[in-house]
């Protein structure tokens, strides 16, 4: 059977199971739809943490990353598992004891104040709407090329399922839902990793053979001959970095103290019955999510060793079917600037461009495709344009992999992206329904007007996504550390200082927040989207070479220092807040639901 048979028969299996889920555990309840009713297993949440955690840029992008930055991309990867352990062993625990539906929640009632809670529903929508925007554009990118649609299509598409289950089961539908994706996503990322780990080295676990030698019996080590090809084409040396130290340092800290104010993963702990099992479920899914994060590395070798070697200084007639499949979608383009009719990749952009104003696919025009090129940089050797986020979807196409493998794949990455949407949709509708409706402005309202309300909310949500998933502002993994760097920047001082510091009050948090989320936000728009060049002429040099990925950390210790002076200079908290510090962090009965 062809690719397109395969995956229409694939995509359309797990999309079965994940509706039938939805339909069998729907929510009846406020607490079902926001929390799951308390009662998901330690094995089962941590399969749903797992999945929710590792989202299309986990699954999609940061394997490409990897490839294209070789040693540079290892920030991703330490900062996600990193921060994960943060949140397992410093935050998920006391949260659960504190015993609140959502983040916003816990910020309104640790601080008694409104306006905590406004802020950090604010701070919520703005982090998961980032976030998704990554999400839906990893569903596109799948449907474009796999289900042969315009990205647009494939965006609304990817919409109407999400929408489907999360709206109809809330957390309880979304966590049994994600179970299920965990289980495809996972076997997806593995079965080509393995397959091209025997082809290219002969050994069978790609997490070891990417670091042994290729099975030409040449003796040389994979990364070796990678690090050849690299610098033959102008490249820097694949196992070389070239960022600095604190550009490097800043990223990783954004990106692990970001994972610590994730509302969509913060969440996940308060469906389960006891303090101990949120522990267990952390360390479950640490677990699981390692064996991603393990083989990104390797996927990503394998990958740009074949992609240089498939097309380099290749006739474009000679090309195979995969490249041409690709450039079909935007994603992958040629342009013949020396005439001699052959693919050229080197060192340099073939797009004309800035890491101010990014040039998107709709821009793209060229001779080969049909929206490749625009601009194009006479100055650059390089003809080759390759989106990064088709290296792990195109991966098993470069390898020859059997049909059935590169339709997994399609099926995986939309598992990926979908569970992460649903999460995150959820967060969005019960920050609306229940911290700004329920908690500020219908305290009166029913448990039916409620669910009702969180279901509204999130089939608005969707549509928001949607357009950011059609109009995102970068590639997958770009998109989510930006949301990491808002979570950071906003959550991670307000959460810690709470559980941590009696003494932290209202004034300090609400002080806090707002300047961080102010200064992240400004500093994104300005190198991201290249806004207020007009007031505040661009240089393209970033501050201290800090990237906006890694200046969440920067916003971070301003929130840390706004927080900690303002709250020097003002009231202390009530004495019953001080006492509900000092008892979220004592194990005495920790095995009895909190909010009970």
């Amino acid at each position: 059977m062809s690719v397109q048979i395969w995956t229409y028969l694939l995509v359309g299996i797990t999309f079965a199971v994940y509706i039938g889920i939805a339909i069998w555990s729907r929510a009846g309840s406020t607490k079902e739809f926001y929390v799951a009713g308390g009662g998901v297993s330690p094995l089962a949440n941590g399969m749903a943490t797992a999945a929710d955690w590792m989202s299309a840029a986990s699954f999609i992008s940061m394997a490409g990353i990897i490839a294209f930055d070789g040693y540079d991309g290892a920030v991703y990867l330490m900062g996600w598992t990193g921060g994960y352990v943060l949140l397992a062993l410093l935050l998920a625990p006391y949260l659960r004891k504190f015993g609140k539906f959502t983040v916003p929640d816990f910020i309104g009632d640790r601080y008694y104040s409104k306006t905590a809670r406004s802020v950090a529903v604010f701070c919520a929508l703005l982090v998961s709407f980032t976030y998704v925007a990554g999400q839906m554009r990893g569903v596109g990118i799948v449907f474009s090329r796999f289900l042969e649609v315009e990205i647009n299509t494939g965006v609304l598409i990817g919409m109407i399922i999400v929408l489907f289950y999360a709206v109809l089961g809330g957390m309880k539908g979304i966590t049994y839902t994600q179970v299920a994706q965990y289980c495809v996503l996972i076997f997806a990322f593995m079965v080509p990793a393995i397959f091209i780990s025997i082809q290219m080295t002969g050994n069978p676990i790609p997490q070891l053979g990417f670091g042994d030698t290729v099975a030409d019996g040449s003796g040389t080590y994979l990364l070796d001959k990678l690090d050849g090809l690299s610098v033959a084409l102008g490249f820097d040396a694949y196992t070389d970095g070239s960022k600095t130290m604190l550009d490097v340092f800043t990223i990783t800290l954004a990106l692990m103290v970001g994972t610590a104010g994730l509302p969509h993963v913060i969440v996940r702990f308060f469906t389960v019955k006891r303090v101990k099992d949120a522990r267990k479920s952390a360390g479950y899914a640490l677990l699981l999510i390692a064996i991603l994060y393990t083989t990104a590395p390797a996927v990503a070798v394998f990958a740009k060793t074949n992609l240089i070697e498939s097309v380099h200084n290749k006739e474009y007639q000679e090309l195979p079917s995969w490249f041409k499949n690709w450039e079909h979608t935007g994603l992958l383009g040629w342009i013949d600037k020396n005439g001699d009719g052959k693919v050229q990749y080197a060192k340099g952009h073939v797009v004309q461009g800035n890491k101010n104003k990014p040039v998107f696919e709709k821009e793209k025009r060229g001779q080969k495709g049909e929206r490749i090129i625009s601009n194009v940089n006479p100055a650059s050797e390089n003809e080759l344009f390759v989106d990064r986020d088709i290296m792990v979807l195109a991966n098993p196409e470069i390898a020859n992999l059997p049909n059935w493998v590169i339709a997994l794949v399609a099926a995986g990455g939309l598992a990926a992206a979908l569970s992460t949407a649903a999460g995150l949709l959820l967060v969005i509708s019960s920050s609306v329904s229940h911290d700004l409706i329920k908690k500020m402005i219908k305290p009166d309202i029913s448990e039916k007007g409620e669910l009702m309300a969180a279901r509204i909310s999130a089939v608005a949500a969707v549509c928001v996504a949607g357009y950011f998933g059609i109009n995102p502002p970068g590639f997958v993994a770009a998109v989510v550390a930006l949301a990491f760097g808002l979570a950071a920047a906003s959550f991670f001082p307000a959460i810690v200082l709470g559980i941590f510091y009696k003494r932290m009050n209202k004034e300090g948090a609400i002080s806090g927040m707002i300047v961080g989320i102010i200064c992240m936000l400004l500093y994104m728009v300005k190198y991201k989207l290249g806004w207020f060049d007009d007031v505040v002429p661009s240089s393209n040099e970033w501050w201290f070479g800090i990237s906006p990925e890694g200046f969440g950390a920067i916003a971070m210790s301003i929130n840390f220092i706004i927080s900690l002076v303002v709250c020097q200079f003002t009231a202390k908290p009530p004495k019953e807040v001080q006492e509900i510090v000092e008892n979220i962090r004592i194990p005495g009965n920790a095995g009895r639901p909190t909010h009970e």
